[in-house]
């Protein structure tokens, strides 16, 4: 897996321009990856769902879940689906909307000096292998493309907001993650 370091995307990986993305504060400050989860609706898996929130096209009539979401502007920087297909929604040197209000260690504002990774999956159920494998492989390649990154800069949503947020979930298996990072 590579990242082309200009554009700021993985190679050949599905580039889907999400419009909920700004510059960072500073460009250079990579220093962070946020482990998130995501289905919709809640608990189902497949289909656009996810796509369509992340482009601002979420139909809120398609589900009831939907309206309480539909005109919410977020992003991640990348989709990790069950399959182990990856889409990328927002090139890695600009600021995706992924965190909201979040802390790390004490510093505020994580989307300025993170990268949102969202597995798509819930809290209740456990991920899929080639999920896991297709992680490693794109931090791996994060670790290599931006100095300030290593294999212990990883942190889950519920870590920078705990006030506010569950994921990755308790079924997220981060001793499999780890052992996957050090091969």
């Amino acid at each position: 897996m590579h990242i082309d370091h200009e554009l700021g995307l993985l190679t050949n990986i599905d580039f889907h321009a999400s419009p909920n993305q700004d510059v960072r504060p500073s460009k250079d400050d990579i220093s962070g990856i946020v482990i998130h989860n995501i289905s919709l609706p809640p608990g189902e898996f497949g289909g656009g769902w996810i796509d369509d929130l992340f482009l601002n096209k979420l139909d809120p009539q398609a589900h009831p879940y939907f309206k309480e979401i539909s005109e919410l502007k977020v992003s991640a920087h990348i989709l990790i689906r069950r399959s182990g297909e990856i889409i990328q929604y927002v090139p890695f040197h600009q600021r995706a909307w992924h965190a909201g209000a979040s802390s790390w260690d004490g510093r505020e504002r994580c989307n300025d000096f993170t990268i949102g990774i969202e597995m798509e999956g819930c809290d209740e159920q456990t991920f899929e292998k080639v999920q896991y494998h297709q992680l490693s492989e794109v931090i791996k390649a994060l670790c290599d493309t931006y100095p300030e990154l290593n294999t212990k800069r990883l942190k889950g949503h519920q870590d920078i907001a705990p006030e506010r947020k569950t994921d990755p979930g308790p079924c997220f298996d981060w001793p499999h993650l780890t052992e996957l990072l050090k091969s």
